[in-house]
């Protein structure tokens, strides 16, 4: 790859990271803790664009991965008493092994079959939740909120010499993740692994030929996608400092795969855009319409609208304008 092939996005990164670090200085806490769920959706979309835009596997059940990494936390926390922090990665490697795992059997599955199965564990999941009422809480859920392990939840903490609030602190926490989950994707997808992807999604027959391993990659992906979301599902724990399996919801999984649509299948570049829209859309919506269920519809018309202008998603859109301006 040429130099200034690689100095673009690497400028791109720095310029948005020092956003991110000099933001909170300029918004309110509400504000940040907003953006802070902004960082935890773009967690899961990265996740799922490595399953759906890169390997080709649509999921319809990631709101279930996100509720496994997200009770592993309330659990580990409530019950174990183990600091906020060091329960994101035990999250992400437990979901990602539930995922991959669960990748096994759907190797015999594709396109709307999988998209299926998948779905089925979005909508069984409240049902396991509510099951197992001694381990998970049930229907009443766990509550996390005064909890000491729960970190700047009581008092602020002090990062660098700055005295952090909660809402500050979770911003922080989660845009860090997201930057360091962003590097980790680009390298992982730039390299050999990235390249066998996107020939198991172009075609499985021709991958095949060529000495690409279907079972191997294809498990792969789904494993490395559950991690993602199960980190997500971790910090949106901390960040609602409660779960139940509302917290959780089956249309979650629905608006994650919006999420990757509007941003770009296929593409990094546009899933802040994606996880904006997500986070935001309906927030927007409900502004504009006050009447009960015009929000939903506001949400449809907005996102129909969107796909006819920009069919290839944000991605697409920066796409085009570097091509005008080599032009």
């Amino acid at each position: 790859m040429s130099r200034a092939r690689w100095l673009a996005p690497v400028v791109a990164f720095v310029a948005l990271a020092f956003l991110v670090a000099v933001l909170p200085s300029f918004i309110s806490a509400f504000r940040a803790q907003q953006l802070a769920y902004v960082a935890i959706y773009l967690i899961a979309l990265i996740g799922l664009n490595v399953l759906t835009g890169y390997t080709g596997q649509i999921s319809l059940g990631h709101g279930a991965f996100m509720a496994i990494g997200g009770y592993t936390t309330a659990i580990l926390i409530a019950d174990h008493g183990v600091k906020d922090i060091w329960t994101i990665p035990i999250a992400g490697i437990l979901t990602g092994v539930v995922g991959f795992l669960f990748g096994i059997p759907a190797l015999r599955l594709s396109g709307l079959y999988l998209a299926l199965a998948t779905f089925a564990i979005a909508v069984s999941m409240p049902a396991v939740i509510k099951r197992f009422e001694g381990f998970t809480g049930g229907g009443s859920g766990i509550n996390l909120f005064g909890l000491p392990d729960l970190t700047a939840s009581l008092t602020p903490v002090t990062v660098l010499g700055r005295e952090l609030t909660f809402n500050d602190w979770l911003y922080y926490l989660c845009w860090t993740i997201a930057l360091v989950g962003y590097v980790v994707a680009w390298l992982l997808l730039r390299g050999r692994t990235g390249r066998a992807f996107r020939a198991v999604r172009d075609s499985e027959t021709a991958a095949q030929s060529s000495g690409v391993s279907l079972p191997k990659y294809k498990t792969l992906a789904f494993g490395v996608s559950a991690a993602y979301a199960g980190v997500a599902g971790s910090l949106f724990a901390i960040a609602t400092t409660f779960v139940n399996p509302d917290t959780f919801p089956i249309a979650l999984s629905i608006l994650l795969l919006v999420g990757v649509v509007v941003g770009g299948l296929g593409s990094l570049v546009g899933l802040i855009a994606g996880a904006v829209f997500i986070q935001f859309l309906p927030i927007w919506s409900q502004e504009v319409s006050k009447s009960p269920g015009a929000p939903a519809i506001v949400s449809g018309v907005v996102l129909i609208a969107l796909m006819f202008v920009l069919p290839m998603g944000f991605a697409g859109l920066l796409a085009r304008v570097r091509t005008l301006t080599k032009r």
